[in-house]
């Protein structure tokens, strides 16, 4: 699995700084003032920072950039990357820099200044949530030198980055876990990976085919059944807080989707190994709260399958009872997504009686089209429920996009031979979706939807991740669970 890089906090050595190898990430306001670490650099390189901070070219920088001067004269680092940031910058902006610094920064490692840059945690974190490179399956595998990264300040005691930590190990579970292809991340692998994460004090159980069909969990298992790989539901659970009900997070975590009998156009379909991205996040997340030690109650559940086509597989117009009771004529198998997360959503609640519910799912090509890749559609039933999630996920700097929902949209969903279909027309197909799954949720329990297929992987970088799996949703998720702690 791919290691983090895991900054540290040291106090200002002025007197090292000409010595440091690898690379000198400095930051300079956007005036261009130039701090006690700053003024130091500038004597050791004979003025050539603050000539440069003079030019046009830092003019032109945005906030958060950064440029590099390269082998800099009387010093021993390959280069000094100047950044651009304010000392009271936001949040957004303080994680832009620092990945600015964590994209650059090389085996050699990196001596960071950030002066008096009041984020200097923010900064961290985007330092380590932008080195990222999914090696797994190249040469000799995962890097095994993680670079050495030392922030440097004047009052070290005030910086503390083991959240920070935390958050970047669980961004990373998730990433590798997507990056991860299906041939290695078969059900029972994925599960294993699971199982483990009880070393960290979460209560992980596993529920097999045999344990699904005595629950009820056909339309789960009908999604599994043309595959070999066992169809299984894995329970995480971590109980950090009192006696108040879990937060359920819910995953699809299909761990390759063929469209099954609907079998989807070849061209593209590789990119169909992140169709569990849902419960990876869920995994992410729940690692991050077990590293932390949250003090919470949250309990996440994944269903994992894979659809395949084979003379067992699920053929259309086949109709399926649900865990609820309720049945479903199975229009399009390449709408499977929905199928797991009804019998998943219902046991969370029979089981849990969960204070509020989370499903996120790679679910529809719609919601692409809709938003594209850079908001998640957001789905639910509960407005001051989904108006926190937003809240959340805005402050974390993850785009998310409240859609719709209506009884109108329940038309489309109705079936000649059973309750409902699982799909409708081309036309609103994400929120026919997520009327689909509303079905299957109780109106004591607010809940959202999160249809995540156009965020959870990405074809270009973004700001906090270089292209493929982003992680997304892993921060703000994070952030609700102790949001909604303090308002309990």
């Amino acid at each position: 699995m791919t290691q983090p890089v895991k900054p540290t906090v040291a106090a200002l050595d002025l007197d090292a700084i000409a010595t440091a190898s690898g690379r000198v990430a400095v930051v300079v306001s956007p005036e261009g003032t130039l701090g006690q670490a700053a003024r130091r650099i500038n004597r050791l390189s004979k003025g050539a920072l603050a000539r440069f901070v003079e030019s046009d070219a830092f003019e032109e920088m945005a906030e958060g950039e950064g440029k590099d001067l390269a082998y800099p004269a009387g010093m021993a680092a390959e280069a000094i990357q100047v950044v651009k940031l304010s000392n009271q910058a936001s949040v957004e902006l303080a994680r832009k820099a620092g990945a600015a610094i964590g994209d650059a920064v090389t085996k050699a490692g990196a001596l960071v200044l950030p002066g008096s840059v009041k984020r200097v945690e923010e900064l961290a974190l985007g330092v380590a949530l932008k080195h990222y490179k999914f090696s797994d399956h190249m040469g000799d595998g995962p890097a095994k030198d993680i670079p050495e990264v030392t922030i440097a300040v004047t009052k070290p005691e005030t910086v503390d980055l083991s959240t920070i930590e935390a958050l970047s190990e669980g961004v990373f579970f998730t990433r590798d876990l997507v990056m991860e292809p299906s041939n290695i991340l078969n059900t029972t692998e994925f599960a294993n990976r699971l199982k483990a994460l009880e070393a960290l004090g979460l209560e992980v159980e596993v529920l097999e085919e045999a344990d699904l069909e005595a629950l009820g969990m056909r339309t789960l298992l009908a999604v599994g059944q043309g595959s070999t790989s066992p169809s299984k539901v894995v329970v995480m659970q971590w109980k950090g807080g009192k006696d108040e009900a879990p937060l359920a997070l819910v995953g699809k975590g299909v761990v390759f989707d063929t469209g099954g009998i609907s079998i989807k156009p070849a061209a593209g379909m590789e990119d169909m190994t992140m169709d569990m991205g849902g419960a990876g996040v869920v995994a992410g997340v729940m690692k991050s709260l077990a590293l932390r030690k949250a003090a919470a109650n949250v309990v996440g559940i994944v269903g994992i399958v894979e659809n395949m086509p084979d003379g067992n597989a699920t053929r259309p117009g086949d109709v399926v009872r649900s865990m609820k009771g309720d049945t479903v004529e199975i229009i399009n198998t390449d709408a499977e997504g929905r199928l797991v997360l009804a019998d998943v959503l219902w046991y969370a609640q029979d089981r849990f009686a969960p204070r509020a519910m989370v499903n996120l799912a790679t679910l529809t090509g719609a919601i692409i089209i809709g938003l594209g890749h850079e908001n998640a559609g957001v789905f639910s039933n509960d407005d001051p429920f989904c108006n926190a999630f937003l809240k959340a996920a805005s402050a974390e700097g993850e785009g998310a996009w409240r859609m719709p929902m209506g009884a109108n949209y329940d038309k489309m969903l109705k079936s000649d031979v059973a309750d409902m279909k699982n799909v409708g027309d081309r036309a609103a197909g994400s929120i026919t979706a997520a009327q689909f799954l509303k079905r299957f949720v109780k109106d004591e329990t607010p809940w959202i939807h999160l249809d995540i297929a156009g965020v959870a992987l990405t074809k270009t970088p973004t700001t906090l991740a270089p292209k493929g799996a982003t992680g997304w949703g892993v921060l703000a998720l994070n952030r609700l669970v102790d949001d909604m702690n303090k308002e309990a």
